[in-house]
């Protein structure tokens, strides 16, 4: 993996808009909305595929998320942050398909050909540490943690958020957020050692 944030490789450094954008949205300007669609469709896919590990749906709910956006733009208040409240939304959406398909007992099954965030396309040859079967580790564990921890593991490690904008999406507390992330870390960390032990190793022999 590169020295380069795992936010930047996600496409959100300097991520908010310029408050006239946000303007010309509220005032119903379609093409203001499309810049704010272009801008965060795709750190709001990557967040709700890490949710719910089904790439094909998190699509789906991206679209329904940024239309729910779009009817509702008008409401938004200019006094806070335009990503926080995409974000929520899309917490909103991907928890109430995460609900419906528990109540209809069907089993997520992760589809091991995506190759998705996790990789940094740019990565050179001595960077090829973070190997598919590595980044399906990855998202097998990540779908293992419980709703709580797997969102604040997400928005803290991969997205560089802030608790307090992490509280105002989820509505949690931040003492609640801290100690879902040690959890959620320290579960991590236990799931993905032997596989990280075993790269290591591989490594120093070909040294």
């Amino acid at each position: 993996m590169s020295g380069e944030p795992a936010a930047d490789r996600l496409g959100l450094h300097g991520w908010e808009l310029s408050a006239d954008i946000v303007s010309r949205a509220r005032a119903g300007d379609p093409e203001a909305f499309r810049a704010i669609f272009q801008r965060y469709s795709r750190p709001i896919l990557a967040f709700v595929f890490h949710l719910l590990g089904d790439k094909s749906r998190a699509e789906e709910l991206t679209q329904e998320a940024f239309f729910r956006a779009f009817r509702g733009i008008g409401r938004f208040q200019e006094s806070a942050r335009l990503s926080t409240w995409l974000f929520g939304i899309a917490r909103n959406v991907a928890w109430e398909a995460i609900r419906g398909r528990r109540r209809s007992l069907r089993e997520v099954v992760l589809d091991d050909s995506i190759s998705h965030t996790l990789h940094d396309d740019r990565a050179g040859p001595g960077e090829s540490f973070l190997t598919a079967e590595l980044q399906r580790a990855i998202r097998r564990s990540l779908q293992g943690l419980s709703d709580d921890q797997r969102i604040v593991f997400v928005l803290k490690m991969l997205y560089r958020m802030r608790y307090r904008q992490i509280s105002q999406i989820t509505g949690s507390s931040i003492g609640k957020l801290k100690t879902d992330l040690l959890r959620a870390r320290q579960q991590m960390r236990k799931k993905l050692q032997p596989y990280l032990a075993g790269r290591v190793s591989e490594m120093r022999g070909d040294l």
